[in-house]
């Protein structure tokens, strides 16, 4: 039985946990920058421990100030909200090794399916359809163009560690290659650290469509329904639909039995999303969870 979460967040997602927290009886541990000492979340909280200054990789972003605030609180379990180290595996590692609960993915999962490599190779192995492509990082120009004519333009270059429509460009032809490598490579390293980019088929007229699954510590797991985000700017979602107009009774019990097989073969717990791009014709793909 959890006793005191420690909310490792900040703002609306921090107020969410602690009201739910709260109907349950559970005390909670907000933490804060300095610039957040006024924040809603510090005061609706049990109790409020300052983590460092103004900037997030100082604060939020800091482990080791984190797993002082929890040694200090006694908290038991954490809550990572969203953003920040909610998808962090070092993070994870260091609560499981503290016998701290965290009310996230095992480490495990959070780093397979972090990787957009990696991922992509268990889906395959999940039996789950993925984007046709080549799932090895590429290095060379020369090596780009020749896997590209094998798949057959237009192509996209992804970064592996990517995420947020960072790290990708759209190919429609051998001569864009190298500007385009280039060019994802050097913002897979500025925002990722990270230049490993890969190639895949381009879906073209895509439907973003995502699944959310809920999966616990005893191997249940079930999905919950789609949202379809095809509404985006910069790769950035705008709109989100829920149920999709362009899915069918079929469509979306093929979508969650696949979502499901691969939250259940990485051992996946907590709530997670599967998302999947879908062409005109309604062949869906996986494209990362």
């Amino acid at each position: 039985m959890i006793n005191t979460i420690l909310i490792a967040n900040r703002g609306e997602i921090a107020c969410r946990v602690i009201r739910t927290a709260r109907q349950l009886g559970i005390k909670t541990i907000a933490v804060y920058s300095e610039a957040d000492q006024n924040a809603l979340h510090v005061d609706m909280a049990s109790d409020a421990i300052c983590i460092g200054p103004d900037a997030a990789s100082d604060s939020y972003l800091n482990i080791d100030s984190i797993m002082g605030a929890i040694e200090e609180s006694g908290a038991d379990a954490v809550h990572p909200g969203y953003g920040f180290l909610s998808e962090n595996a070092e993070f994870a590692e260091r609560l499981d090794v503290s016998d701290i609960t965290f009310i996230g993915p095992k480490p495990n999962a959070i780093r397979v399916m972090g990787d957009k490599i990696k991922s992509k190779l268990f889906a395959e192995k999940a039996g789950v359809s993925v984007v046709p492509g080549h799932t090895e990082a590429v290095t060379t120009v020369g090596e780009a163009q020749k896997i590209a004519k094998e798949i057959g333009y237009p192509v996209i270059l992804k970064a592996s560690a990517g995420g947020g429509g960072k790290g990708m460009r759209m190919v429609e032809q051998e001569n864009q290659i190298e500007e385009a490598l280039r060019a994802s490579t050097a913002e897979a390293v500025n925002s990722f650290g990270d230049d490993r980019i890969f190639v895949e088929k381009f879906i073209t007229n895509p439907r973003h469509i995502e699944i959310q699954v809920l999966a616990d510590s005893h191997g249940n797991c079930v999905h919950l329904g789609e949202r379809e985000c095809s509404i985006q700017r910069r790769h950035q979602k705008v709109i989100e639909e829920a149920p999709s107009s362009f899915v069918d009774e079929v469509m979306r019990a093929n979508m969650g039995e696949q979502a499901v097989a691969l939250a259940k073969a990485v051992d996946y717990q907590s709530a997670g999303t599967v998302e999947f791009i879908v062409d005109s014709n309604k062949h869906l793909y996986f494209l990362e969870m």
